[in-house]
């Protein structure tokens, strides 16, 4: 009897063990977020985009290059943290307390706790592109938004900001890292100060694209390699990415701080280059991006910080079709402006990409904007993003067709519908930022038009809908 009950408890613990071991592996929490960049004419609604992160992605947290009000208020309720920017031009201004208070009013009171601000960014990468008035009131300024913040009861929102590693006279070899000298007293050591006080982060943005060459580039590419010894720790580093997180660390030690966490701001590579930069492509972004994943995740941590999972945003989303400079500026996205995958690394859900989910066909529809009060600003946004997708929009200009009436709703509602129309009626191209709805009612003559020049399109290519030309 004895042993029957011991082999039941046994049995019993086993089952829990398993259970809580499951439990744990399914709700592991990747280290791994995404810059949301918008410097392009053809990306999604950020409603469309914020939905599509938490339902198709286990990305669970994205870092912003401004303070963009529709970005800010699409995470709302979705459980995303999100990292803001202010822009480098407004540092001067927050070094004043009241400025700051008045700042977190407008831009942070209106929004949080609906949307998870975590870190909020006094500029990017200012010691490389700010100027001297910039630089010199950066800490100050730091300084003044964190009270701000904690004065108007925000305590959970820190404030960083993140930097370029040129910031970094010496990286080789990493246990020798040092800051440039004058940036290190005046402005490194007073802000690394104020971060161990407010428990925020060191941010920093380690890009080995930029150190690659041909002599190196399985270093870069986390591909198989001798190695680069470093003679004073006696370690040797088979890739660049930790090698420049060490490097920073030292830099960061040597001042006295070697106590503060450390967050990873960008990191990144192309897909694609100008002609001759035959090292942006797929597989080598790929490569690298799935590897800084893999790294990351592992919670191995460096060789010189170990078992440490450091929180690293990957560069970039989507592709950005407006960027300045080479083609390969255009080109860090996972994604694509449709949802697809430039190349998978491995954060879609089930591994696998959204189907879209057609509207019912058969049924007349139309996408209009909802009746509720919705701002000129937002209306205007929807044209514009619909005009830019191909949708012809001189009918609502002044002598077209759809012209009168002439308000912003009635023109938002004719692109929006023909947008809806032309881009596969399926429910989600008529979100628009949360500003569209679906109709089975005739909304108006324009709109019905549309309808029909949709339907006979359709119906030329495929004799399955003849029937539809006989709404």
């Amino acid at each position: 009897m004895k042993t029957q009950t011991a082999n039941n408890y046994t049995h019993h613990l086993l089952f829990l063990f398993f259970f809580l071991f499951q439990v744990a592996v399914t709700s592991v929490v990747t280290a791994i977020g995404v810059n949301y960049g918008t410097v392009a004419n053809n990306l999604p609604p950020p409603a469309q985009v914020a939905n599509w992160l938490k339902t198709q992605t286990t990305i669970e947290s994205v870092k912003i290059f401004d303070m963009n009000q529709d970005i800010i208020r699409a995470f709302a309720n979705t459980g995303i943290s999100l990292t803001v920017t202010v822009p480098n031009g407004d540092i001067p201004m927050l070094t004043n307390v009241r400025n700051a208070r008045r700042w977190v009013s407008s831009n942070i009171a209106s929004v949080y706790p609906g949307t998870k601000i975590k870190y909020i960014l006094m500029g990017s990468e200012v010691l490389h592109w700010g100027t001297k008035e910039q630089i010199d009131s950066l800490v100050p300024a730091m300084r003044s938004l964190q009270a701000a913040l904690v004065k108007d009861g925000f305590n959970t929102i820190k404030v960083t900001t993140a930097h370029s590693l040129g910031m970094l006279e010496i990286s080789v070899p990493p246990s020798k890292g040092q800051f440039w000298s004058f940036y290190a007293q005046p402005v490194l050591s007073p802000m690394l100060k104020f971060l161990r006080e407010a428990k925020s982060p060191f941010m920093f943005n380690p890009y080995p694209y930029f150190g690659y060459y041909q002599n190196n580039s399985d270093y870069v590419l986390f591909r198989p390699n001798k190695g680069v010894y470093d003679k004073y720790t006696k370690i040797t580093y088979h890739n660049m990415f930790e090698a420049l997180i060490d490097a920073t660390y030292s830099a960061m030690k040597s001042l006295g701080y070697g106590d503060v966490d450390i967050v990873l701001g960008e990191t990144g590579w192309p897909s694609v280059g100008d002609p001759g930069m035959n090292w942006c492509t797929v597989d080598n972004a790929r490569q690298y991006n799935g590897n800084v994943r893999k790294v990351v995740d592992s919670g191995a941590g460096t060789p010189l910080l170990p078992k440490r999972k450091f929180e690293t945003y990957i560069f970039s989303l989507f592709n950005e079709n407006l960027k300045p400079g080479s083609e390969a500026e255009r080109n860090f996205g996972l994604f694509r402006p449709d949802f697809s995958s430039v190349y998978d690394i491995g954060i879609t859900r089930s591994g696998s990409q959204p189907v879209p989910t057609p509207a019912a066909s058969g049924g007349k529809k139309w996408c209009v904007t909802k009746q509720e009060a919705i701002s000129d600003a937002a209306l205007t946004s929807n044209i514009n993003y619909a005009c830019n997708q191909g949708v012809d929009c001189s009918v609502i200009r002044s002598g077209g067709a759809c012209y009168n009436p002439n308000n912003l709703k009635s023109h938002a509602s004719y692109v929006m519908n023909a947008y809806y129309q032309t881009h596969g009626r399926n429910n989600f191209n008529c979100d628009f930022a949360g500003t569209g709805r679906i109709v089975t009612s005739d909304p108006s003559k324009c709109i019905l038009s549309l309808y029909f020049y949709s339907v006979m399109a359709h119906a030329s290519t495929d004799p399955e809908n003849e029937d539809q030309m006989k709404i």
